[in-house]
């Protein structure tokens, strides 16, 4: 029986084994070109802690938005079935798929000085475009979709009983979402938090459109890279490889978090 599935497992470990050395080889290769003393050298220069902050507070302030209006999108498309439901759900995931630079020129002919909207918004002597709520509207553009995917999927596998017992002890429609409901869907509402985080943070195309390359003001980590490489290879690995630690760390805290989760779960389960 083993030597008849034997030839399929070498080719699926031969498969699997190349697209991870795919991934992973220039990964290694981006870790290994600088030492760490350069790369702790090039965090302390100004410019690129000024980078690193903004990047931070602009892509928590894009996250938080992202799960105040995404949570409520989410629970209507698992939830609700109503005429053009399939509509929406395509236009939820578009940005998922469109390219940055076009999310970017959409979001300036939007809300651009002569834009659909930023035309009204001029008068009013506001303006948008080039600022840092440009840049906290264009993650959240790009990055909303990843948690609303994947607190959506959260939604529809959760189990209506729990709800319907809810109601049966007299809760309220809000105290069966809040106190029932979400904490059963905790580990979607993580992953799609940390999916949505990463996301932004590495948000370039849309920004660099919409919110232009000012120090300080829209010059996030990854405008930082692109602008740096143009000068200075060395210093813009070095910001790439911090890049790469704060991705991989919220990565990884979300996954060791979720297992974590599931673990006393099954725990609590067998016990």
């Amino acid at each position: 029986m083993m030597g008849k599935f034997f030839p399929f497992s070498v080719l699926i470990g031969l498969l699997a084994s190349l697209f991870f050395l795919f991934i992973g080889l220039p990964l290694v290769s981006l870790l290994l070109r600088e030492s760490p003393l350069t790369v702790w050298n090039a965090m302390l220069q100004p410019d690129v802690f000024q980078a690193l902050q903004l990047s931070v507070v602009t892509t928590t302030a894009s996250t938080v938005l992202a799960i105040f209006f995404g949570l409520p999108v989410a629970y209507l498309l698992a939830r609700r079935r109503f005429f053009g439901r399939g509509l929406l759900e395509t236009l939820v995931t578009m940005p998922t798929v469109l390219p940055p630079v076009v999310a970017g020129v959409a979001l300036l002919l939007t809300f651009g000085r002569a834009g659909l909207l930023g035309h009204y918004l001029s008068l009013l002597g506001i303006s948008i475009p080039f600022t840092t709520v440009a840049v906290v509207m264009a993650q959240v553009f790009i990055a909303a979709p990843f948690f609303v995917n994947s607190a959506r999927a959260g939604f529809e596998q959760f189990d209506s009983r729990y709800e319907m017992a809810a109601y049966t002890l007299r809760a309220s429609p809000f105290y069966a979402f809040w106190h029932v409901m979400l904490p059963l869907i905790r580990p979607a509402l993580l992953a799609g938090i940390g999916l949505a985080w990463a996301r932004a943070l590495g948000e370039f195309g849309a920004t660099i459109t919409f919110a232009g390359s000012f120090p300080g003001i829209t010059q996030t980590m990854p405008i930082a890279v692109y602008v740096t490489s143009q000068s200075d290879l060395d210093k813009s690995i070095a910001l790439s490889v911090v890049l790469l630690a704060v991705s991989f760390g919220v990565l990884l805290a979300l996954r060791l978090s979720t297992g974590a989760r599931m673990t006393t779960r099954r725990t609590r389960r067998d016990r």
